[in-house]
C-alpha cells in the first residue's frame, strides 16, 4: 500500500520533472531554430531575439483563451447554473469539500445529458467552475460523487488550468518558430550573405530538423504533462476525501458508460475526468498512450487501489 500523502508528493515531483524537461527542451529547440532562421537570412543572432518575439506573439494569442476559456467552454456545452434545491447532492458535496480543502466554492454547472462526465475550468480558484452531467449526478452515490468532485477541485487547487495555459504558450512558441523557418526555406529567397559555410550552415540544418520534429515532440510532452496531472488530481482527491473507494467506484462506472457526450469535442475533451468521446481512449501500448490526454482508466484505478 502507498500512503496517500506520499502518492501526492511523488506525483508532484514527477510532474515538475516532466515540466522542467519540457521547458529545457523548448528553450534549446527555440534557440537553435532561431539561429537557423538567422543563418538562412545571413545575419548574426544569439537566437534569443526571435525566441522572445515568438514568445510574446504566442502569449498574446493564448491570453484570450486563458481568461475567457471557461465562459466559452460552458457556453458551447449548453450548461446551466446548478440550483441548490434541484441539484442538492451536487451542491452540498461541493460545499463540504471546498470547506475541507480551504477553497472558495466554484460556480457549479450542469449539462443535461445522460452520459456520465464532469470537468473543471477557470484560471484560478477565485474564477473557477465545475460542471457535471445529469447522467453523472443520477448514477453516482454520494461517496462516488465526492471522489469525482474532489478530483475536479484538485485540478482547481493545483492550478492545472494555469499550468496548461503556460504549456500551451510554450508549444505555440516552438510551433511558431518552426513554421517561420519552414516557410522561409520553402517560399523565401535566401540572402546571399548566408552562403557562408561553417557554423551558419550547421545551425540551418539543425534548425530545419528541429522545425520539423520539435512541434510534434512538444505536443507529445504536453500530453504527458496532462496525464501526470490526472494522476495528481486522483491522488489529491483521495487525500481530500480520505476514501479511495469512492473515486475507484466512480471511475469504474465511468469506464462502463459507453455513451459519448454530445456537448464535448476534440478541443474540450482533455478537460473531462474521462474521455467524453469514447474513441478507444483506453487503447494499450506505449505508442497509443503517448497521444492520450488521460492515462488509461485501468492504470488510474490500479494506482488508487494501492493507496491507503
Amino acid at each position: 500500500m502507498i500512503n496517500v500523502y506520499e502518492a501526492v508528493d511523488a506525483n508532484k515531483r514527477k510532474s515538475w520533472l516532466v515540466i522542467a524537461g519540457f521547458v529545457a527542451f523548448v528553450f534549446v529547440a527555440a534557440v537553435f531554430i532561431s539561429k537557423g532562421l538567422a543563418a538562412y537570412y545571413g545575419y548574426q543572432s544569439t537566437g534569443l531575439e526571435l525566441t522572445g518575439i515568438a514568445l510574446v506573439i504566442s502569449g498574446v494569442m493564448s491570453l484570450a483563451g486563458y481568461y475567457w476559456s471557461d465562459s466559452i467552454i460552458l457556453g458551447l456545452s449548453g450548461a446551466r447554473l446548478a440550483d441548490k434545491r434541484r441539484d442538492f447532492m451536487f451542491y452540498t458535496v461541493a460545499e463540504n469539500l471546498c470547506l475541507a480543502a480551504g477553497l472558495p466554492l466554484p460556480k457549479l454547472y450542469v449539462i443535461d445529458d445522460t452520459a456520465m462526465n464532469a470537468f473543471a475550468t477557470g484560471r484560478d480558484p477565485a474564477h473557477a467552475a465545475i460542471c457535471a452531467t445529469t447522467g453523472l449526478l443520477a448514477k453516482l452515490n454520494r461517496t462516488e460523487l465526492e471522489g469525482v468532485i474532489g478530483h475536479e477541485l484538485s485540478h482547481i487547487g493545483n492550478y492545472d488550468t494555469r499550468l496548461m495555459a503556460i504549456v500551451t504558450i510554450l508549444v505555440g512558441l516552438i510551433t511558431l518558430l518552426g513554421d517561420w523557418l519552414l516557410r522561409a526555406s520553402w517560399f523565401g529567397g535566401r540572402s546571399r550573405n548566408s552562403e557562408d559555410r561553417g557554423s551558419g550552415a550547421i545551425f540551418l540544418i539543425l534548425g530545419l530538423v528541429l522545425a520539423l520534429l520539435s512541434p510534434v515532440i512538444a505536443q507529445v510532452i504536453q500530453l504527458a504533462i496532462s496525464r501526470r496531472r490526472e494522476f495528481l488530481a486522483d491522488a489529491s482527491s483521495v487525500k481530500l476525501t480520505r476514501q479511495p473507494s469512492g473515486l475507484i467506484s466512480a471511475l469504474k462506472k465511468l469506464g462502463a458508460d459507453k455513451e459519448p457526450l454530445e456537448a464535448a469535442n476534440k478541443a474540450t475533451a482533455h478537460l473531462y475526468i474521462t474521455n467524453p468521446l469514447k474513441n478507444r481512449h483506453d487503447a494499450r501500448g506505449w505508442f497509443a498512450n503517448m497521444f492520450n490526454t488521460h492515462p488509461p482508466l485501468s492504470d488510474r484505478i490500479k494506482v488508487l487501489e494501492q493507496m491507503s
